[in-house]
Parts: C-alpha cells; sequence; structure tokens
C-alpha cells in the first residue's frame, strides 16, 4: 500500500488551508469552505495511513494523549473535542477533578490523534474569532448563557461537517464489490475495535455526559459553523435542548 501522497506533505497542505481559515481577513464562508476542503484532505489522509498500517503496523499504533483545557469555556471546548475525535475515529474520557478548566484523555491511532490535534486547534481559533464578532441581542436576559449556546451550535454544525468528510472518504474507500473495499472495511473495523478495548482497559467504568443549554445563540453559532454548505443539513436549537451527538464520557 502506497500514501497517494507524503503524510508531512499533505498535512502541510492542511494545515496551510488551516492557517487560511484563521485569517480574520476572510469572510466566514471563505473560512468555512478552507476547513471543509481541509478536513476532505485529512480524511483522505486518515484512510491511506490505516490502509498502509494493516501491512507496516510499525507506521501507525495505537496511543493516548492527555489534553488539558483551559477556562473559558473548557466543558465547550472539550464538546468540540469529543465530537471532532469521535469523528475522526479517535476516543475521548473526560476526567474529573477539582481544578479549573477541563482535562480530556484521548485514545487513537497516532495518525487520528494528529489529525484530530491539528483539526481542534485551528477551529477553537475560528470559534474565538466568531464568538468575538457574534452580537448578542439586547433582549438577552443572560449573555454569558447566550454565548454558550452560540458555541454549542458552532461546535456542532463543524463535527457534523468533519463527520460528513470522513464517511465520504470511507464510502469511497470500501465501495461494494471491489477487493479493495472490503480490505479497507475490515481494517477500519479492526482499528475501531482495538481503540475501543483500550479505553474499556484503561476506564472500566464510565458514564456518558449529556451536554446542554439555556441561552437562545445556538441557532446563531450553528448557522456560523455551517456557513459554507458541504452536504450535511442544518439543525434549529430550542430552549433548553439537550446536545447528545458525539457525548463525552466522564469518568
Amino acid at each position: 500500500m502506497q500514501l497517494t501522497e507524503a503524510p508531512e506533505r499533505l498535512l502541510d497542505r492542511v494545515r496551510k488551508l488551516l492557517a487560511q481559515a484563521e485569517d480574520e481577513s476572510v469572510t466566514p464562508a471563505e473560512a468555512q469552505a478552507f476547513t471543509g476542503k481541509a478536513a476532505e484532505l485529512m480524511a483522505k489522509y486518515g484512510i491511506d495511513r490505516a490502509l498502509l498500517a494493516a501491512d507496516r503496523p510499525e507506521t501507525d499504533q495505537p496511543a493516548d494523549r492527555i489534553l488539558n483545557i483551559d477556562n473559558p469555556w473548557a466543558r465547550e471546548k472539550a464538546h468540540l473535542l469529543s465530537g471532532l475525535a469521535s469523528a475522526l475515529r479517535c476516543q475521548c474520557i473526560l476526567l474529573g477533578g477539582n481544578r479549573p478548566g477541563s482535562k480530556v484523555h484521548l485514545f487513537g491511532f497516532t495518525s487520528d490523534i494528529d489529525r484530530t490535534d491539528v483539526l481542534y486547534t485551528s477551529i477553537l481559533i475560528q470559534m474565538a474569532h466568531g464568538l468575538a464578532g457574534a452580537q448578542v441581542p439586547e433582549w438577552s436576559s443572560s449573555p454569558r448563557a447566550w454565548r454558550r449556546s452560540w458555541l454549542l451550535g458552532f461546535a456542532t454544525a463543524v463535527i457534523a461537517r468533519v463527520r460528513e468528510a470522513e464517511h465520504g472518504a470511507v464510502l469511497a474507500a470500501t465501495q461494494r464489490g471491489s477487493r479493495g473495499g472490503e480490505r479497507a472495511a475490515l481494517v477500519l473495523a479492526d482499528r475501531s475495535l482495538i481503540i475501543r478495548r483500550q479505553v474499556e482497559d484503561a476506564y472500566p467504568v464510565t458514564r456518558k455526559a449529556r451536554v446542554t443549554y439555556s441561552g437562545s445563540g445556538y441557532r446563531d453559532g450553528y448557522a456560523q459553523g455551517q456557513r459554507a454548505d458541504i452536504g450535511t443539513s442544518r439543525l434549529s436549537g430550542a430552549r433548553g435542548r439537550a446536545l447528545t451527538r458525539a457525548p463525552v464520557r466522564q469518568r
């Protein structure tokens, strides 16, 4: 199995696209277009790395990484990280504790953890730019609740877009009737099982966390995150709605 492009070169292209998306001078639509293209390239790269590792296991091993997520908005950032990780075939455990912020234990194959880290870092910058430019309605009784719901809406839209890119890459790699497609499906299923067992060994007892919001900024945040449509459907928010997409596991 040969990679369609050298890993370093492809990731460099991804980083350049994300850097363009992070630039404050670009429009929201342009930022989302750059991010969508980066997600598409990363999805193809993820498939290539998985198939290469099936032949050469030393090129991509199961790994884990603990990330500290600082305030403000640590829980909302953890929700974003968990959703992106899940879309990119990783798993997260949200660790408890009394320290400010959050600590997340990320599990996955090394290439998938790296993809998650690169994308998450960029999306955080874009999300901060978007929130800074968002106007809290004068009638809002709680600006903080409005901003929190905006962040969750933005995160949900971006996660959906990344999941769509990954789904498209998997479908292309696992086309029915092709010998290579059957092999790719088996390789990806095996990797998912390995990571699930890795998480279960490290944390035998977990529970799924449920993220809720009470502010009315969810729809505006979602629209910002979904500005350049890449085929995912729009969602609308309602006061007090629970978010169940890609839930964070909590010890």
